[in-house]
């Protein structure tokens, strides 16, 4: 990381740990003045909930309704962010009596959203607001309020959302959160959601998604002489060939390397004679078809040697296939 310098450079760590200090107060505030019932009955309107989760919000707290709406939708729970102003415009329609609302407003009295309430109310639908006023109008027409009440803004003015919508986005997170408790949702059912980025890809990417198999996986026959050894590493590009029987079953692996170093300690007369199987690694480490390809890097790289190449082999221990560290690595687990 580089170090900018300049003359006299002023002081700031002490104001920002100040104001970090100050909107991790007002989190720790706000979990404390909760209403434990009012969570409660928060959590359960978002358990039961048949349809949708939809969030409102205008200005910084549109933005925390989005960034909510986008966690729950990543834990598998159907959410969306509605803008109250084209709600009042038609998009109302996307609401039922089977979705749940969350309104977010600082003050509870944002015009906006005192505009959706009466036709919100006329759909039945379960309103939870997230307010910064308690006895505000938002709050008491809802069926559910939590309080996001601050002290004070981080803004030195007092005038900028700032530990406002950092406790409304914690109260969001912490309802998403304890929903992931409630229904036990796993690893690799948040990786469902997330298959692009590394977490998905180690939960979800197999060995068969991976490995060369068919023309790509070229092999040798024990008896194979050091130029057959030669073409097929040649052939297959992957810097290895595995060594089957009659039978296609694995019974060694020959890399670049271990033929390289065989070939130097071989007399030149007996190049000719040079097979396979003395070159060969008996019973190598493998790969199964349905491991995760995660678990397969994990077994190359834990060790005291990397291994560069995996043979594949299926239940029958026969080679299917060879998966390479590169292939690994180009695949973005690494």
């Amino acid at each position: 990381m580089q170090t900018i310098v300049s003359r006299a450079r002023p002081a700031y760590f002490q104001q920002v740990k100040d104001l970090l200090q100050l909107e991790a107060d007002a989190i720790a505030a706000a979990a404390q003045s909760l209403d434990p019932d009012q969570v409660d009955q928060a959590v359960n309107l978002l358990l039961l909930c048949q349809g949708k989760v939809i969030l409102t919000g205008v200005g910084k707290s549109g933005i925390v309704a989005r960034k909510i709406a986008a966690t729950l939708t990543s834990i598998g729970t159907s959410a969306l962010y509605l803008h109250p102003v084209d709600a009042l415009h038609g998009d109302l329609g996307v609401v039922s009596a089977d979705d749940v609302v969350i309104l977010l407003s600082n003050s509870g009295e944002t015009d906006e959203l005192l505009a959706m309430m009466p036709s919100l109310q006329q759909r039945q639908v379960p309103l939870i607001a997230i307010v910064g006023n308690l006895r505000s109008t938002l709050a008491q027409q809802s069926h559910v309020a939590l309080g996001a009440t601050v002290a004070r803004e981080a803004c030195p003015l007092n005038l900028a959302p700032t530990t406002s919508t950092t406790v409304a986005l914690a109260i969001g997170d912490a309802l998403a959160m304890t929903l992931v408790q409630i229904q036990g949702l796993t690893p690799e059912q948040f990786a469902l959601n997330h298959p692009a980025g590394r977490l998905g890809k180690r939960l979800t990417l197999r060995v068969q998604d991976l490995m060369h198999s068919g023309q790509e996986n070229p092999t040798i026959s024990p008896q194979a002489s050091w130029l057959a050894m030669v073409s097929a590493i040649s052939e297959g590009g992957l810097g290895a060939v595995s060594v089957i029987n009659d039978q296609g079953i694995l019974l060694g692996v020959i890399t670049d390397g271990d033929l390289r170093r065989a070939i130097e300690r071989v007399d030149p007369t007996e190049l000719a004679s040079l097979a396979a199987i003395a070159v060969m690694t008996a019973n190598p480490t493998t790969a199964h078809p349905q491991q995760l390809a995660y678990d397969a890097l994990q077994v190359m790289e834990n060790r005291p040697s990397q291994i560069a190449v995996l043979p594949v082999v299926d239940d029958q221990e026969q080679c299917i296939g060879m998966l390479r560290l590169h292939d690994l690595a180009r695949s973005g687990l690494l």
